[in-house]
């Protein structure tokens, strides 16, 4: 079983693929300096097997590692994964531009 993970950036969307056959996205669109996560779909026949955290894993890991936007869960399965997830409770509010080695100033 051949499981594979991709950014489509043109389509705007993370999708998990089993075997070449489409198993699981999340949709999102870029806000400014925020990445709002509004949709996750994952095929039927294959649902209750856990596909669509591990396509919302993948999408927070690449957004945390290859951009500053915070995350704005507005599909209700992303907002269940942060809730599930706490640790990952940063990405909803950091702040482009900034690190956790460089606050941002206040003005």
């Amino acid at each position: 079983m051949g499981k594979t993970f991709e950014h489509q950036a043109d389509a705007s969307r993370y999708v998990m693929m089993i075997d070449d056959e489409l198993v699981a996205v999340a949709d999102y669109r870029i806000n400014g300096d925020a990445i709002s996560f509004n949709h996750t779909f994952t095929n039927p026949k294959l649902r209750g097997n856990g596909y669509a955290g591990e396509v919302v894993e993948f999408a927070m890991n690449d957004v945390e590692a290859t951009s500053d936007r915070h995350v704005v869960p507005m599909c209700w399965y992303v907002e269940k994964w942060f809730t599930e997830h706490p640790e990952r409770a940063t990405l909803l509010t950091r702040v482009a531009g900034t690190t956790a080695d460089t606050p941002r100033s206040s003005e």
